[in-house]
């Protein structure tokens, strides 16, 4: 069974930054896609950005050049830098990787256990 591991989240205030990590481990695989989703209460969960095997990336308007989505590949690792915080930030934010199992063959889709990010104004 692959786990992903979030970290990163925290209290900060408006304008400040933080950065979201999200391992993978537990089996041989490839990783086909990885994105960070997020959801503020009473609403839906929404992607935030995503970047593909191929190294394609997108974003939500509402963070375009405020966040940005990276990989380390040897790491099986994805990072959301996120600055200029706003309170508007606030949610629960999620990893979701997209793999393959190596031996198996089957494709399944893995998200992280969710990390708290609070923007106080």
């Amino acid at each position: 069974q692959v786990q992903l591991k979030e970290s990163g989240g925290g209290l900060v205030q408006a304008g400040g930054s933080l950065r979201l990590s999200c391992a993978a481990s537990g089996g041989i695989f490839s990783i086909n896609f990885m994105g960070w989703y997020r959801q503020a209460p009473g609403k839906q969960r929404e992607l935030v950005a995503a970047l593909t095997s191929g190294g394609s990336t997108t974003c939500a308007d509402s963070v375009k050049g405020r966040f940005t989505i990276s990989r380390d590949n040897a790491k099986n690792t994805v990072y959301l830098q996120m600055n200029s915080l706003k309170p508007e930030d606030t949610a629960v934010y999620y990893c979701n990787m997209k793999i393959l199992h190596r031996i198996s063959g089957v494709n399944s889709d893995y998200w992280g256990q969710g990390t708290q990010v609070t923007v106080s104004s």
